[in-house]
C-alpha cells in the first residue's frame, strides 16, 4: 500500500489497490493517511480536500465533492487521527468539516446538500439545491450506519449512536440517536 501511495500520489500515503482519486492536485494530505481499497475520491472542489495526519477513509467508500459538474462543491476536511470504517458516502457538495480523534463505524453517509421544493408549480428538480454544510467536533464516537444530513453540527466529546439519522445544532459532551436523531444523555466528566 505504502509503494502504491508514493507512486500515484508522490507522498507517504498507503493506498489500496484499485483506488481512483481524481483532481489529485486538489488534495492536501497529512502524514501517515491509509486509503483504503476500492475507495472512490474525487476532489473537484472549491477549497482543498484535506486529510490529516493519520487519517483513515475506510474500503469501498466514495467522495463526491460536487453533486454537478458546472459548480464546484466545497469539499471535506478530515481533522488528525480521525478515521470513517468502510462504505463511508461523503456527499461534500456543501461542504464537510471532521474535527481530531473523530472515530466512525461503517456505513456512515455526509448529505451536505438539500433539495429547495416549496414551488409546486415545478418539479422539484428543477428548484435547485441549498447547502449549509456539515460539522462533526473533536473526539467524536460515531457507530454504524448514521445519516447525517445539511445542516448538523455536532460538538465536541459526544457520542452518535447506531442508526441515527442526524439533522439539527447539538452542543458538546451529549449522547445523540434515534431518527430523528435527538439528545439521549449529557456526558457527565469524572473530574
Amino acid at each position: 500500500m505504502l509503494i502504491r501511495g508514493i507512486l500515484f500520489l508522490r507522498k507517504k500515503v498507503f493506498l489500496g489497490k484499485s483506488c481512483i482519486i481524481l483532481n489529485k492536485k486538489n488534495f492536501q494530505l497529512g502524514k501517515n493517511v491509509t486509503i483504503e481499497k476500492y475507495t472512490e475520491l474525487d476532489g473537484y472542489a472549491s477549497n482543498k480536500i484535506i486529510l490529516g495526519n493519520n487519517v483513515k477513509i475506510g474500503a469501498y467508500s466514495k467522495l463526491l465533492s460536487t453533486s454537478h459538474l458546472a459548480t464546484y462543491g466545497k469539499g471535506l476536511s478530515v481533522g488528525n487521527n480521525s478515521a470513517v470504517g468502510d462504505f463511508t458516502h461523503f456527499g461534500a457538495s456543501g461542504g464537510i468539516e471532521i474535527g481530531n480523534d473523530v472515530i466512525m463505524g461503517s456505513y456512515i453517509s455526509f448529505h451536505s446538500e438539500n433539495h429547495n421544493f416549496e414551488d409546486t408549480s415545478k418539479l422539484i428538480r428543477e428548484q435547485g439545491v441549498n447547502s449549509k454544510g456539515i460539522i462533526i467536533g473533536n473526539n467524536v464516537w460515531v457507530g454504524a450506519k448514521v445519516t447525517f444530513l445539511d445542516g448538523t453540527k455536532i460538538g465536541n466529546n459526544c457520542v452518535v449512536a447506531a442508526g441515527a439519522v442526524v439533522n439539527g445544532e447539538f452542543p458538546n459532551n451529549v449522547v445523540v440517536g434515534g431518527v430523528p436523531a435527538k439528545i439521549l444523555k449529557q456526558i457527565k466528566s469524572e473530574n
